[in-house]
């Protein structure tokens, strides 16, 4: 019998006065000790299929359909047994553990929650416990991070908490929703083998949800593709992966950044220049705040960027690789000359390189929350127009028309709100922003983490489009080695505040000289290797 077998399976939202169906007619089964992947694009039913096996969608969803848990009916199951089951025998990872672990609680304090709640175990043997799940997913010196606060941890030692909790009531079911989009590569590869581990010690049975293919073919027994709320195409892994039958499979198989940037010429002019660029920021302590130390975020980082070329950036999270990047444009204090167009602008004031600040421009991370909710499209583009002034005789109205239709948008819908648009849709808003003020250098902050493999491939493009065209001078960071060597023609790796390894791309991705650069690029581009590379678990 299977332990989760789900027939014919809907879901209908209603929004705004209309019927929405998110999952149509969805059918599926997990056996015991198997991992079935649920793969496919944002907005393809992936999550709303996982929350309504166990009744945690909203009120405004209507379940039809069946879905069987051990031969339990769980659609339309009491609420008080619903509870028995969720995060007893079925538990849930979710992709960000920040907004999952509540903030106020110390690690113990949830853990215990979660034991006290199902297995009624309170007092000394309910803390014993709580240290032996979190010795069994890895985080190190436990009893002292019994009171640690989710905020005093790193992204893999909060993952690591929430698969302890997970695990707390021994679940029959793990359903893992995009556990590690959010983390390193090196750290990525922790977690799987983490995973990977405890299903094979517990016996567990997994369902992962995931818009990376990559992940899939290392993890998953059976795949199904879902598009539109439908499963396109159901298999075992690698026939899916060998042989796809569906279309829109073939289409997600094939979405991977391709090629390499255009050669840079020769006589392309210097845009940067840093020498032993330094970040530290102090430590002060008693009631005088007398400087007892100093994290050093960057620790004397030399580079240099041509018109029409691409700086990587690599490194694992608290690298210093973002910190450089505002270091270099002045955002945080620096120490080290910064030749920016010729100019060293290291110790300038903010109001002497207020004219230069337009010729630096952003992309972060999140299309969502880098955008205002309360502003138009045109507001939102025309903004730096409105610090740096509209050039004479120019419409900012037709300008930011014009640099809608070159990032791919339809400037007929300016006048609409970034909630009304795709994550994809949304950072070529981000893009449009940055690129109207015609700028020489643009720093792009993880600009394709947060999107699908198909919609990364597309702002690739365009990025390699514009820097084509506008000889833009990118800096890329990123934690995606793939998307880097797709657009890099240098590479500075990044450790603790170091550069430890730099150079051409194709040198560095061929044959990197660093252990720790060839432990990066192990875990990126074969996950297989996972257990065989020396990783420092944090």
């Amino acid at each position: 019998m299977s332990l989760l077998a789900a027939q014919n399976l809907s879901v209908t939202f209603r929004q705004d006065g209309r019927q929405v169906e998110a999952v149509r007619r969805v059918s599926f089964a997990i056996q015991p000790g198997e991992t079935l992947a649920l793969v496919g694009e944002s907005g393809s039913g992936k999550s709303v299929t996982a929350l309504s096996t166990v009744g945690l969608l909203p009120d405004s969803a209507r379940v039809e359909g069946s879905v069987k848990f051990n031969g339990a009916e769980m659609i339309g199951a009491p609420e008080d047994a619903l509870r028995r089951i969720r995060g007893n025998d079925i538990s849930f990872i979710f992709q960000e553990p920040m907004t999952s672990l509540n903030p106020l609680h110390t690690v113990e304090k949830q853990i215990l929650e979660s034991l006290a709640l199902h297995q009624k175990i309170e007092g000394p043997p309910a803390r014993a416990r709580v240290l032996e799940l979190l010795h069994k997913v890895g985080i190190r010196d436990a009893e002292t991070r019994l009171k640690s606060y989710p905020h005093q941890l790193s992204g893999g030692q909060r993952q690591r908490v929430m698969i302890a909790m997970a695990l707390a009531n021994e679940p029959k079911l793990l359903v893992a929703d995009e556990p590690t989009t959010a983390l390193d590569v090196t750290i990525q590869a922790q977690i799987l083998e983490l995973l990977a581990d405890l299903k094979r010690a517990e016996g567990m049975s997994m369902l992962f949800i995931t818009h990376d293919l990559g992940i899939v073919r290392r993890v998953a027994d059976r795949v199904c593709v879902m598009k539109h709320g439908e499963i396109v195409e159901e298999g075992p892994t690698d026939r899916v992966f060998a042989t796809p039958e569906h279309a829109y499979t073939r289409m997600l198989l094939a979405a991977e950044p391709k090629g390499r940037p255009d050669p840079l010429p020769e006589a392309a002019p210097e845009v940067l220049q840093t020498e032993a660029l330094r970040v530290w920021f102090p430590i002060q302590r008693g009631i005088l705040r007398r400087t007892v130390g100093h994290i050093k975020a960057v620790n004397g980082a030399s580079v240099r960027l041509r018109a029409g070329e691409t700086l990587g950036v690599v490194g694992e999270s608290g690298s210093g690789k973002t910190t450089l990047a505002m270091g270099i444009l002045r955002l945080v204090s620096s120490e080290g000359p910064i030749l920016f167009l010729g100019q060293n602008i290291a110790g300038r004031s903010s109001r002497a390189l207020r004219p230069l600040r337009a010729q630096m421009q952003v992309v972060f991370q999140d299309p969502y929350g880098s955008l205002s909710p309360r502003m138009t499209v045109e507001e939102i583009i025309a903004e730096g127009l409105g610090v740096h002034g509209v050039p004479k005789g120019q419409d900012p109205r037709a300008m930011v028309a014009e640099i809608m239709t070159e990032v791919g948008l339809d400037p007929a819908t300016m006048d609409r709100y970034p909630h009304e648009f795709s994550g994809g849709q949304r950072q070529r808003i981000a893009i449009a922003r940055a690129m109207i003020l015609r700028p020489k250098l643009v720093v792009l902050d993880e600009p394709t983490s947060a999107l699908d493999m198909t919609v990364q491939v597309q702002i690739v493009e365009l990025l390699r489009m514009l820097q084509r065209r506008h000889k833009l001078a990118y800096i890329f960071i990123s934690h995606d080695l793939r998307v880097v060597r797709a657009m890099s023609h240098q590479i500075v790796v990044m450790k603790d505040g170091d550069v430890v390894e730099s150079g051409p791309a194709e040198r560095i991705f061929e044959a990197p000289q660093e252990p720790y650069t060839q432990t990066l690029l192990a875990a990126a581009f074969d996950l297989r290797t996972i257990g065989k590379t020396e990783i420092t678990a944090t």
